[in-house]
């Protein structure tokens, strides 16, 4: 079968490439040697949310792990029941896929933040560690659009994927408007019109949420589980967030007093690519404390 074809810009010393996981067919980057990193994106994003993370880590002496989760990206998304325990279980079998058996530290940015937690949740002995980057799970607030996307008949009829659509999206996540280039738009239009893109995200939201926002049962059960792991965490966000508040962060220090923590200031949903050096540093000093 012939690999779809992407615009999208990729690390410069290594391609993306498929694997199978469980009859999966699943497209991630492998890069580097040492401490095992896995990079887990958000809801309806790829492996390329993580491209200069990637290069900085496994230049670092980090081997790591970027996939597209089961239902986005490049990788197949199966008429299946999506959630976020569906999610972090998969994790786990593409691991177990590429022998990789060894805990990680898994960072995650958004959904894959809150697919971080329940994995580590589920397979604490796995788990070494967390970076958590504007993640779901801490509070209820969550943008309006995601709101209006999990009513049924509404989200089918908004998720439409038209050129439009894919440029608000990529605009929501940055602060810095030149960050939401043409080459991240058309990026969001490709996997906007995956088949069964729509179906995997709908049915991802829907299990986290409703149109009041993020459910409070799996969140105050997943941050009890975890809060009682002390877990080395590093949590950060941007102050600019405008589709997980910023504010949420005080939520993540309440329930993680022993994690660090770190405020961009002047940057939105993905610091990893609008604070990409500063971020990659920060990454890395957590890292290297937590594999010492």
């Amino acid at each position: 079968m012939t690999a779809p074809t992407s615009t999208a810009v990729v690390p410069t010393f290594v391609a993306p490439s498929f694997v199978d996981v469980g009859g999966v067919r699943t497209r991630h980057v492998l890069a580097g040697e040492g401490h095992p990193v896995v990079l887990l994106h958000g809801i309806g994003r790829s492996l390329e949310d993580w491209t200069p993370t990637v290069e900085a880590l496994a230049g670092a002496g980090q081997r790591v792990y970027a996939p597209d989760l089961i239902g986005f990206g490049y990788t197949d998304k199966p008429d299946v029941p999506y959630s976020l325990a569906g999610l972090a279980r998969f994790v786990g079998h593409y691991l177990d896929a590429l022998g990789e058996t060894r805990p990680v530290t898994l960072v995650g940015n958004s959904l894959g933040g809150a697919v971080a937690q329940r994995f580590a949740v589920m397979f604490p002995a796995r788990a070494r560690g967390l970076i958590l980057v504007n993640s779901a799970g801490f509070g209820p607030e969550v943008a309006g659009v995601l709101r209006a996307l999990s009513v049924r008949g509404v989200g089918e009829l908004l998720l439409r994927p038209t050129p439009r659509n894919a440029r608000q999206t990529v605009q929501s996540l940055f602060h810095d408007p030149a960050f939401a280039t043409e080459e991240r738009v058309t990026q969001a239009l490709e996997l906007s019109r995956q088949p069964g893109a729509a179906r995997a995200f709908l049915r991802v939201l829907r299990d986290l949420g409703d149109w009041r926002g993020v459910r409070a049962a799996w969140r105050e059960d997943l941050q009890r589980r975890l809060a009682a792991q002390r877990l080395p965490t590093l949590i950060v966000w941007g102050d600019r967030d405008l589709i997980l508040p910023a504010r949420q962060l005080e939520a993540a220090r309440e329930h993680h007093p022993h994690a660090r923590i770190h405020l961009f200031p002047d940057t939105g949903h993905a610091p990893q690519l609008e604070r990409a050096d500063a971020f990659a540093r920060l990454a890395l000093d957590f890292l290297r404390e937590v594999q010492a």
